[in-house]
């Protein structure tokens, strides 16, 4: 991979420097998932009685803490997804010293952003992992299937947010109409219910939501312990490859005028 090592060493100074300072430090990147969590939990756990079927169940009826190990699963790709993609329309204009500089490879900024975000996501799978063990007694070894399942919506992402890191530099109220756009796609996508508690019509219409087969994906390998559906998952990834490159393709032809706005 080109400028890997700078790519790295960005990740590494985006990491720390967001908890540079601050008593919990790391902390933070568990403290607040779990806090979203013990709120989702609550609401749509306690409050709505919202339950999950499990596959090789016959009933819904589960525990509030296996519903919230199923939440949390979907909640982390969400979080992976919200943070680059928020990030992404002011990511040029708060590092404008680089685009100033020639030599500086500015399409990495993204990228960068996507691996501290993965970071994160990471952080927060451990997490998971631990709870899922203490609600279910075990942890399946399609677990080790994840990157599968999470690798095509990274994909998605960079294509997305190299899209809107350009058209940030241009048009500055793109911030303000990407941060409800996320909030949507959040509670259009399968974090908070099954597919299958749709109408049987609009089902299909949910593979349109960039979250939903990848949150489907992670949790039927993470949480569940059963293969995700291949071909839906493989007609994502073709879907995520043409994103990015034409995410990548517009964001290398108007870059040549960032200086001139910045």
């Amino acid at each position: 991979m080109p400028n890997k090592d700078i790519v790295l060493s960005l990740i590494r100074r985006e990491v720390v420097g967001r908890y540079r300072g601050s008593m919990l430090g790391l902390l933070w990147s568990l403290l607040n998932p779990l806090l979203m969590l013990a709120v989702y939990t609550f609401v749509f756990g306690v409050v709505m009685k919202s339950r999950w079927t499990i596959p090789g169940q016959e009933s819904a009826a589960h525990s509030t803490g296996e519903f919230a190990v199923i939440l949390f699963c979907g909640l982390i790709v969400f979080q992976f997804f919200a943070e680059v993609v928020s990030l992404a329309p002011g990511l040029i204009v708060a590092n404008a010293n680089y685009v100033k500089k020639i030599v500086f490879p500015i399409q990495i900024l993204p990228v960068v952003s996507a691996g501290a975000a993965l970071f994160h996501a990471a952080v927060s799978l451990l997490v998971l992992l631990a709870f899922a063990y203490i609600i279910f007694g075990h942890v399946s070894l399609t677990v080790l299937l994840a990157p599968l399942a999470f690798g095509p919506l990274i994909v998605m992402v960079l294509g997305i947010a190299w899209l809107l890191a350009s058209i940030g530099v241009y048009f500055r109220d793109m911030g303000q109409i990407v941060t409800p756009l996320v909030t949507t796609t959040m509670f259009l996508s399968p974090v908070f219910f099954q597919r299958t508690s749709l109408p049987t019509w609009l089902q299909p219409w949910l593979s349109l939501n960039p979250l939903a087969i990848p949150v489907e994906s992670f949790r039927d390998v993470v949480i569940f312990g059963v293969m995700p559906d291949w071909m839906s998952l493989g007609s994502y990834s073709g879907a995520a490859i043409v994103v990015a490159v034409l995410g990548y393709q517009f964001f290398q032809k108007t870059r040549r005028g960032f200086a001139d706005v910045l």
